[in-house]
This record gives C-alpha cells, structure tokens and sequence, in this order.
C-alpha cells in the first residue's frame, strides 16, 4: 500500500514538473490538461487497485469459529392447542316422577349405585290406603264377574247384566294398577350407574318432578369438547390423534377425535370437536380444563432447522450453509422457502437438501463468502 502511494506522488511531480515547462493558459489547453490529469487518475486508481489486490491476497485468511448442523430427513409435526373442557359421560339430575314428602333416604354422597338403586322413598300413606280399598272392590267386582258368568254360561240372566258385571271388574283391575303404579312413582331410583354427587333435598321436604332430588354421575368415561378455529376445519380430521394434558393433575394422555361437529358458531368462528377418555380412577373430573394438541400437519422427511437461523432481506429468507468445495471452508448466504414452523422449528421445503451444514452458531458473524472455521 504504502509503495502504491509513493507512486502517486511520484507521477504527480512529474507531471507538474512538464506542465511548468510549457506554460499555455488558454482554455483549451487547461481543458486538455484535465482530461490528461484524469486519464492519469484513472490509470493510477487501477494500478493502486490491483497492488491492494495483490497484497490482500498475500496476507493471512481470517477465520470465524462456527458450528454447524448437519441436515438429515426426519419426522416433522405441527400441532393446533385449543382449550378442552370435560364433561361426564353420564350425569343426570334425579327427579321422582311424583309428589310426595321424603320420609327416607337410603343413600349418602360420594356413594356408588348401580341402575335401579333405590335413592328415597315418598309417603304414600293416602295411596295405601287407596290401593286396600281398590282392592277390595275388585274382589267384590271379581265375585259378581264370576258369578253372572256361571249364569250366563247356564244361559241365566241378562247379557247385559253380564257385561256390566264384566266392565266393573275391568275397571277395578285398571284402577288397582294406575295406584300400584303411582306408589311406585314415589320410589326415587337410580336411572344410571354412578356415584351420588349431590344429594338436594332432606328428609321431610316435599319433592316433586319440578325439582332434582339429587345428582349422580358416572365418571368412569369422560368425555372431552373442544372448540377449533374454522381455519383448520379441512385439517381436522375424526380419528386424528391428540395429545391431551390435564394442568390440574399433572396428567398427560392420550386420545383420538370421535366426532366433529357439523355447526360453524358465528360468535366465535369455531367448531365443536369431541374426544372420549377412559377415566377409571376417577381423577378426571367434570367441567377440569384440558389442553388438547391436535396434529393438522405431518412430513415423514422434512429438512428442519432452528427457526431463528431464518433471516430476511428485500430478497426473500436466506440462512447461511458451510461451503467445503474449496480447502478453505466459507459461509454461503442459501435463500429458501420454508414452509410449517412448530415449537421453534421450521420446516425448509426448496434450498436445502441430505447433509448439507448449516450454521448454528456464529451465524450472525459471518456473510457471503467468510471464511470459517468448524
């Protein structure tokens, strides 16, 4: 550089040294000299140029330390959460189908009961008293049945004496069984197996069908809704599978999609998805918020990288590859085109291929063309 430099000055003297010599001050002799000045300059910057050049090119390579990763085909999954609630597969409010006091309850909360359990009883003190005198009626309507019956059979008596007798006894029968029936209207039962969750009503109130005697629940399945943006509608599919977590519990499981709902909600641009879960210890519990993980993405071979070694210009996403074309290792500027990114990865789907190095670390370090060091 510095022997470039005394050329200049050299070349400089000698050519004001002839223009002294020949002193002209027209004009256009100062505007020939300018251009001969420039033409000068020009040839010096070149010469300066290629001396830089020469020895740039014999002094020693710097190197940035990198590391890099070797790309391989592999697995690639991205992932849509939502938001699940649970809800019991079977939970009833049990209601007596008549009116009546509570004279017992035979259950207490927490209690498992199959289907048909016997929950409380109503006071049926007047039906008693009602199905004794129905019954006596009919006997009395059977015994007259009976014998204008033997009459009519002997061709005694009336038809129509007969047919009354008949109808009579008829009535009583259907009278004795609409008693019997609302007497066992005032046993509440158990319509489901379960556990009695909430009993609502003491001894000595007055339940009716209007209000629940009490709740029982069957937890051991569950099920599980969630609500999906309609964006994703064409990528959810019945039988996908879903990672489920449970914040609450700490529990992670799996399930896959039973059904999608066939209803857009205008609210909130959603459909309702439904997943079901076997809950046999029970830990599960109704209405507990769930986090579902919905797969809507798979490639069996995707070309992944770290999602912040993708950088932008006016060009387009670039990322920097290790060059080992030459003894000297470089950093290549690569532009790609990436496709799905997922948990701080993203999938590169042109620009990248099998075993080529990206830069990892030190990226920011280098550009186009730097030397590194692995």
């Amino acid at each position: 550089m510095k022997r470039a430099r005394q050329l200049v000055v050299l070349v400089m003297a000698f050519v004001l040294a002839s223009c002294a010599g020949t002193p002209d001050n027209s004009v256009e002799a100062k505007r020939k000299q300018l251009t001969d000045y420039k033409k000068q300059r020009l040839d010096l910057e070149t010469k300066i140029a290629e001396l830089e050049k020469e020895l740039d090119a014999n002094s020693e390579v710097k190197y940035v330390n990198v590391k890099a990763l070797a790309l391989e085909p592999r697995l690639f999954e991205h992932f849509v959460e939502v938001t699940g609630k649970v809800e019991a597969d079977q939970e009833v409010n049990v209601s007596p189908e008549g009116s009546g006091k509570i004279i017992d309850i035979l259950v207490r909360e927490g209690q498992h009961v199959q289907k048909g359990t016997v929950l409380a009883n109503l006071n049926t003190d007047m039906l008693d008293q009602s199905i004794a005198e129905a019954k006596i009626g009919l006997e009395l309507a059977q015994t007259t049945f009976d014998r204008q019956k033997n009459l009519w059979d002997q061709k005694i008596g009336s038809e129509l004496q007969f047919l009354q007798a008949k109808s009579n006894k008829e009535s009583m029968e259907r009278r004795l069984e609409s008693l019997q029936a609302q007497k066992e209207m005032a046993v509440i039962k158990s319509p489901v197996d379960g556990v009695v969750d909430v009993i609502f009503q003491k001894k000595g109130e007055i339940a009716s069908p209007q209000f629940p005697f009490a709740k029982v629940v069957n937890i051991s399945r569950i099920k599980i809704y969630g609500d999906v943006a309609e964006s994703y509608l064409t990528k959810v599919k019945t039988d996908n599978p879903v990672s489920i977590s449970f914040p609450a519990i700490s529990r992670n499981t799996e399930a896959r999609i039973t059904q999608i709902g066939n209803y857009i909600d205008p609210n909130n641009r959603t459909f309702r998805i439904r997943l079901d879960l076997s809950n046999p210890d029970g830990m599960i519990k109704p209405n507990m918020i769930a986090i579902l993980k919905i797969r809507d993405y798979v490639s069996e071979s995707a070309f992944v990288v770290p999602s912040l070694l993708i950088k932008s210009d006016f060009r387009g996403k670039y990322t920097y590859v290790v060059d080992e074309s030459d003894p000297i290792k470089r950093a290549r500027k690569v532009y790609v085109t990436t496709g799905v990114s997922a948990n701080n990865l993203t999938e590169v789907t042109e620009g990248l291929g099998a075993n080529m190095k990206v830069i990892s670390e030190g990226f920011d370090q280098v550009i186009d063309g730097s030397a590194v060091h692995i």
